[in-house]
């Protein structure tokens, strides 16, 4: 289900799927989704919420997955990806593509009045409180606290499948 208030502005360029798992993907008052941006019911049921006066801007993918909920008075730049979910794939035996999805962490919760940069990550059980400012090309996993300023987490390797 897709409610868009009547004064939010979602452009004739993005793309917003309707779920059919029954995830309800909700746009505030005064909310803008920009051109480009594309809201994707994958990898689970969770809803995505998205509070007022959020600007999402180009190129932007939120997927499903365990949900997103977005506070209100959030900028998020351009090419973020917002992906609350994760792949299985500690079966050797069988592809990625057929072993479903590891429990929830959580979903991403992004309180009220949040700054995130130009191509960002946001994985699932990600937790950026109010006030906080997620610098560009950060990839974000944890809890980031109230007003900080998060400068981003190198990518490292973790294990060696297969």
């Amino acid at each position: 289900m897709i409610e868009i208030h009547p004064t939010a502005r979602v452009s004739a360029l993005a793309d917003v799927e309707d779920s059919v798992r029954g995830s309800l993907i909700r746009v505030g008052a005064h909310s803008v989704i920009d051109s480009f941006v594309k809201v994707k019911p994958a990898g689970g049921s969770g809803d995505v919420l998205i509070g007022e006066h959020v600007a999402i801007n180009s190129g932007c993918v939120l997927y499903t997955g365990n949900g997103i909920r977005i506070g209100n008075g959030v900028a998020v730049a351009a090419n973020c990806t917002f992906a609350p979910v994760n792949h299985a794939y500690a079966d050797r035996s069988r592809p990625i593509r057929e072993q479903g999805f590891l429990p929830s962490k959580g979903g991403i919760v992004v309180e009220d009045d949040v700054w995130i940069g130009a191509n960002c990550v946001l994985l699932d059980g990600a937790v950026l409180r109010q006030g906080c400012v997620v610098a560009a090309g950060s990839i974000v996993r944890g809890e980031l606290q109230a007003y900080s300023v998060y400068a981003g987490q190198p990518l490292r390797v973790v294990g060696v499948r297969g």
